[in-house]
């Protein structure tokens, strides 16, 4: 596999679990990470570097930092997953504009300027993949999660639309959308919420990381080429 996937968030759960995958099927990858270091460490060390090309750190909430991300990565990009994302929880009209400012750079802002500074070269070579990891509140929205579930839908909005602009020069950009997914963006959560949410989803059971990645890579070949501008559910039926 000689194709170089840049993937953004990879010391969290989902993207651990995307690099592995990749990393066993033979991509070459470009990492992202903001914070977690030790993530990162202990990730190449259980996939012994495998097709690791290079490591970038960035804050993705700060513009300045998102032009600066993008002078650091060097090598030609064939496909882009965007795994990162930051949840908050709290009423709307508390929400302090730090939060709503930094909510929007993570998750529209920065992907805007990563896919813009990518599509030349795929446009070129007629060939790219573009992969959003949304979330259910894109699609249906959360009270307490507000800001999340708006920029999560204007990921999904951004996939369709861009899908229909770039398809004639075999780029192709879709999105998978999980429901309640085993991570630790919901350790928060007590037993008897989990217990609570667990009756709502008809498999009786949140959904690994995993089966997040195993979709990634279904999106990533070739013959997954025709599926264009979709929103992939990954909810166990909730």
């Amino acid at each position: 596999m000689d194709k170089n996937i840049l993937i953004i968030g990879a010391s969290g759960d989902i993207g651990k679990a995307i690099v592995k995958r990749l990393s066993e099927e033979g991509y070459q990858l470009i990492l992202h990470y903001h914070r977690n270091s030790k993530a990162i460490r202990d990730l190449r060390r259980e996939i012994n570097d495998k097709g690791i090309l290079s490591v970038i750190q960035a804050d993705l909430g700060n513009v300045v930092e998102i032009e600066e991300f993008l002078k650091h990565v060097t090598f030609h990009v064939d496909g882009v997953i965007f795994a990162s994302g930051k949840a908050y929880y709290g009423l709307f009209q508390e929400t302090p504009e730090e939060v709503l400012n930094q909510m929007l750079n993570i998750h529209v802002k920065a992907p805007w300027r990563i896919t813009q500074s990518v599509l030349s070269n795929m446009i070129q070579q007629s060939f790219g993949k573009i992969i959003f990891i949304t979330s259910i509140w894109g699609d249906i929205g959360a009270s307490l999660e507000v800001v999340y579930s708006t920029v999560k839908g204007a990921q999904n909005t951004f996939v369709k639309a861009l899908a229909k602009e770039v398809a004639p020069n075999g780029i192709s950009v879709n999105a998978i959308s999980p429901g309640f997914i085993d991570t630790k963006m919901n350790s928060h959560l007590s037993d008897e919420e989990r217990s609570s949410i667990y009756m709502e989803i008809p498999m009786n059971r949140a959904g690994s990381p995993d089966e997040v990645a195993h979709t990634v890579s279904f999106l990533l070949d070739q013959r997954s080429s025709y599926i264009q501008g979709e929103i992939l559910n990954i909810t166990g039926g909730w």
